[in-house]
């Protein structure tokens, strides 16, 4: 064996261990893709614009196109500014728009289905490393067969974010701090909720500091990096518009978006509960809450390490603590996959024909409601 041959086995080797995840995940997404394009054959609508150029997607596509500084008025006076949103996506998109014959909202595209793949990737290495390769399985398809699942299918940011924090997550893992902030840092200028990866990075090294009563040099780089992609944005933001640390607050505050502990969203729920058939849509939201602090519950039991916790425990307060449009809640905390590790190692103890037979009714049944969603009016 040569020595090129010796450098290339470990990444061989991790390839083919993760290969029934990522096999599995592209199974799941084709499907999903399939049944959104005979539902747009039907309707008369464009997949293809479906997935890359409503929506959010817009807003990504005008900021790779025209810079920032791009706004809407709205007939009662408030403003939208595509300062809200994150540049690493546009980014990309104006690269690989410059490198390739694609249009912005086609490279955000590809983008997205490459970071989907990326990010199923570090689900299954963060869920193997701590519960073995048929949980990683297993973690990875329930991921890919969310009811909000199409949107990593999307030209949106979920996929991409979702990517870095997996593989930031894995990093910390296993001590790779250099690594671990990097990926922290590109993930926090991707969303806003990049700071529970920063979080995540910073709570760890400090217990490991705690409790060793040292610091590496390669942890405090990877502390020292890991904040630096969302500070520089949010103050890029409040130099541009004049208001100082809380510029992008006030920016997101014109998109309605805030937090609020979950005031507003709680009176939205109480809202549904006063008529029928309404009523049945707040029971749901009231369940689906419910189960979402349940397997958080089922996280912390269950010994997940820190970083996971302090990750999705950000992510899912303010998915449901934020007083911003409802309706994208769940799209909100799709990067919060830890989530998802304990129904994985649960069900890694069923007999595969019964899990195969579980989960792809639940794909089939995902990806029906992931085209019955895109195809209605309001954003996902």
């Amino acid at each position: 064996m040569t020595d090129l041959d010796q450098r290339s086995t470990p990444l061989g080797g991790a390839l083919r261990r993760a290969a029934p995840a990522l096999l599995a995940y592209a199974g799941v997404r084709a499907l999903g893709l399939a049944v959104l394009a005979a539902w747009g054959a039907a309707t008369g609508k464009s997949p293809h614009q479906l997935l890359s150029a409503r929506w959010d997607s817009l807003w990504y596509t005008r900021v790779a196109d025209f810079g920032y500084g791009w706004e809407v008025r709205l007939p009662d006076g408030g403003v939208h500014s595509n300062l809200a949103f994150f540049p690493l996506l546009p980014w990309l998109e104006r690269l690989g728009s410059a490198v390739s014959p694609l249009s912005y909202a086609d490279a955000g595209l590809l983008v997205s289905w490459l970071a989907s793949i990326g990010a199923a990737a570090g689900i299954f290495a963060v869920a193997d490393r701590l519960y073995g390769r048929r949980a990683g399985v297993l973690a990875v398809v329930l991921w890919a067969v969310l009811p909000v699942g199409i949107v990593q299918s999307m030209a949106y940011s979920e996929s991409l974010f979702t990517a870095l924090a997996a593989w930031s997550l894995y990093a910390v893992l296993t001590g790779r701090w250099v690594w671990a902030g990097a990926l922290a840092c590109a993930a926090g200028l991707t969303r806003p909720v990049g700071a529970a990866v920063v979080a995540a990075v910073w709570v760890t090294a400090a217990v490991r500091v705690a409790r060793d009563r040292e610091a590496d040099w390669r942890m405090v780089l990877g502390v020292l990096i890991a904040p630096l992609g969302a500070a520089g944005y949010v103050l890029w933001v409040g130099q541009r518009t004049g208001g100082g640390l809380f510029g992008y607050l006030d920016v997101q505050g014109q998109w309605g978006n805030g937090f609020d502990g979950g005031w507003a969203f709680a009176r939205f729920i109480g809202a549904k509960l006063t008529t029928f058939p309404d009523a049945l849509a707040g029971l749901g939201l009231i369940l689906g809450v419910a189960l979402v602090i349940w397997l958080y519950v089922r996280c912390v039991r269950q010994g997940q390490p820190l970083a996971l916790l302090v990750y999705c425990g950000i992510v899912v307060a303010l998915a449901l603590c934020a007083s911003g449009y409802f309706g994208s809640k769940p799209r909100l905390l799709l990067p919060a996959f830890p989530l998802l590790l304990p129904i994985a190692v649960a069900l890694a103890r069923f007999r595969t024909s019964r899990v195969v037979v579980l989960l792809g009714a639940v794909a089939v049944a995902s990806a029906v409601y992931g085209a019955f969603w895109l195809h209605g009016s309001g954003p996902p």
